[in-house]
């Protein structure tokens, strides 16, 4: 097989590694060997060479707008150009320091009562938050042909409650370095080293105090957990202390009669907090969330200190990104589907949508057929569960309708200016959701992100064009590669619409009961059985995957798998069987599902993503489902005794 993307490259397994015992490893461990982690990287394998391979050709397309001139005002291409402009110029970002938030931080420095520092909540919220709380725009889970505004918990610096909260090794490690970071940042900001240590205290006392106060991030995955309707007068009586009236009107929200409060626990213990903390601890607080916020965005010694506890503490990065990753991060995250629209235009042709959709079809195909032949779910649950299948939209490559920038300044030496008036204008867009129906043809992702994603609420499942790339899917590739590489991405993602999450919703996208209560039973049991297994698999320090955080993905990748493979032999019955280099088509096709996890891991970052990741590591999202799986016993001759095997009675099968 070769190595251009028309097939698996045999040179980077590792044929010592018997496939029965650790088929992670005989698929990719040469390749691992081989290919260390660039200092600049915290992990290494095919997602993150392809993600720098599209950084590379969106860098060609802003390198060419510097060149043109007489570009006009207002156009995708000077505001491409521009933005990137502002972020390459570390000379005048040098000189400004932390000037460019000199008015922010007069704002927080005139808070003189609980109204004006709520207020600095909703104001700080629409630049990208500061306050103790979020909010959003989204459907409303029970009414998916409306909009809803959202407030949920926010306000920690750390990825999650328990590196405040829990006294293991990682996490004390963790929050020793972040005391360090919390007092390095507030020297930068011209506090002497002893006011820097109290300022740290505080912050980190109150970031604790919150921390003690949040949900959990396993009981964040219940979307049960975490809606709760509120007419306006409750949501008072939760909060008194809060002036609701003057904090929906800041972020544009006036009219708002009813929200849906994601954790009344919190938001009623966050109300004490109003009341009992000083005014100046709270300024404290906001100050170093608004400068931990923008630090990225200012002077070179406010960057490469974020970079010291985010890149190197958390994920065990060693140098930061070149300047230009970094400035173009900024403008995909800002101007997504400006630059996206020239991505396409010039790397996403008609061909690979073709072939795309194809490969869909087949993959709908042997859901369906999957759905009616299970053994455990009643005729009636079956009914709905193909009419959601039938009812979830495809989205492939770009959208059909692209959004609007009109009326976004960018400036090509305002790099921060740049980054707030984007923001002011997204929040603008997001709360105008609230007078509007429901966009179905939205998209969550640019089409240059490699990535996908499933959306519950519209029902539908989004495949980006940089996704759509060779090692994962070519127009050229063998069969089994796009269906075992890219065809497991497509299973997975259509099984998130039936996960232990995703199965909550019909296929209108509203959260409602369409399972009879043993059919529900019957599901929950065999997806214990997925939570018992990840539970026992280690990494870095002996630290274990967690099984009930990781459900959903660990259900979506068996299922994903399962679905391709079936929708592989529905190929084959029409391309016909054919083995290549000493590979049969069944083999070749999870060596395709191993190369897309091929990765190497800093132990910082397995740790955190153990920690705060509902992704399992890459391994275990080969070795898992294949442990599972009879098709893949049956194509590498797996029996007792092998380290894979497992009894038929402790195998995994949902979908």
């Amino acid at each position: 097989m070769k190595k251009n993307g028309e097939g698996f490259d045999v040179r980077g397994m590792d044929r010592d590694i018997r496939p029965q015992d650790d088929f992670y490893h005989y698929a990719n461990g040469r390749w691992l060997k081989k290919n260390h982690i660039p200092p600049h990287e915290s992990r290494w394998g095919s997602f993150h060479m392809l993600r720098y391979d599209t950084e590379k050709k969106l860098r060609a397309i802003v390198l060419e707008l510097q060149n043109k001139r007489n570009l006009k005002a207002g156009s995708p291409e000077k505001m491409v150009r521009d933005y990137y402009r502002s972020g390459l110029d570390m000379k005048k970002r040098n000189s400004l320091g932390a000037k460019p938030l000199a008015p922010w931080l007069l704002r927080i420095a005139g808070i003189k009562d609980v109204r004006s520092l709520v207020d600095t909540f909703a104001h700080l919220e629409k630049i990208g938050g500061g306050g103790p709380w979020g909010v959003m725009v989204d459907q409303d889970m029970k009414n998916s042909e409306r909009y809803i505004l959202y407030l949920h918990q926010s306000g920690l610096g750390m990825p999650d409650r328990d590196y405040y909260l829990e006294h293991d090794a990682e996490s004390v490690r963790v929050r020793t370095a972040y005391k360090k970071h919390l007092r390095a940042i507030f020297v930068l900001l011209g506090k002497t080293r002893a006011q820097a240590r109290r300022n740290a205290e505080t912050v980190l006392r109150m970031e604790t105090s919150l921390a003690e106060i949040s949900m959990s991030k396993e009981d964040l995955r219940d979307v049960d957990k975490t809606y709760h309707k509120m007419r306006r007068p409750a949501l008072a009586r939760l909060a008194r202390a809060v002036e609701w009236d003057s904090f929906f009107k800041i972020i544009g929200a006036r009219n708002v009669r009813e929200v849906v409060v994601m954790q009344p626990g919190f938001f009623k213990a966050v109300n004490g907090m109003l009341v009992r903390e000083s005014l100046q601890d709270w300024k404290t607080y906001l100050t170093w969330h608004l400068v931990g916020g923008a630090a990225g965005l200012l002077s070179a010694p406010f960057e490469k200190q974020n970079f010291a506890f985010y890149g190197t503490v958390l994920s065990g990065t060693r140098k930061m990104k070149p300047l230009w990753r970094r400035a173009l991060n900024a403008v995909n995250g800002n101007l997504g589907e400006l630059l996206g629209k020239l991505y396409v235009q010039a790397y996403f042709g008609p061909d690979a949508k073709k072939k795309i959709v194809e490969v869909v079809e087949d993959l709908f195909r042997a859901y369906e057929a999957r759905i009616k032949s299970l053994d455990w779910m009643s005729s009636s649950t079956k009914r709905k569960a193909v009419q959601k299948l039938r009812q979830m939209n495809r989205k492939l490559g770009y959208p059909d309708k692209w959004k609007n920038y009109r009326g976004l300044s960018i400036s090509p030496d305002d790099y921060f200016g740049n980054s707030v008036r984007a923001a002011l204008f997204e929040h603008a867009r997001v709360m105008r959701r609230l007078t509007k129906p429901v966009d179905r043809g939205e998209w969550f992702m640019s089409p240059q992100t490699v990535n996908a994603y499933c959306s519950f609420g519209l029902n539908d499942v989004v495949f980006p064009a940089a996704i759509l790339q060779p090692p994962f899917f070519s127009t050229n590739a063998d069969d089994a590669l796009n269906y075992g590489a890219m065809g497991s991405v497509i299973g997975h993602e259509i099984t998130h619409g039936f996960d232990d999450q995703g199965a909550k919703f019909d296929g209108k996208g509203n959260r409602k009961t369409w399972w009879t209560k043993i059919d529900r039973a019957r599901f929950d049991k065999k997806a214990w059985v997925l939570v018992r297994q990840f539970n026992e698999y280690t990494v870095a320090d002996g630290l274990k995957v967690n099984g009930q955080l990781t459900l959903g993905e660990n259900i979506a990748d068996l299922g994903g798998a399962s679905i391709a493979y079936d929708a592989y032999q529905f190929r084959l019955s029409k391309t016909g069987r054919k083995n290549r280099s000493g590979f049969t088509p069944e083999q070749r096709f999870f060596l395709g599902l191993a190369l897309f996890e091929r990765e190497n891991r800093r132990p910082e970052t397995e740790k955190t993503q153990v920690l705060t990741d509902p992704h399992s590591p890459g391994i275990f999202r080969v070795n898992g489902p294949a442990s599972n799986l009879p098709e893949f016993y049956k194509a590498f001759g797996v029996q007792k005794g092998d380290l894979l095997y497992r009894k038929p009675k402790d195998r995994a099968k949902i979908w």
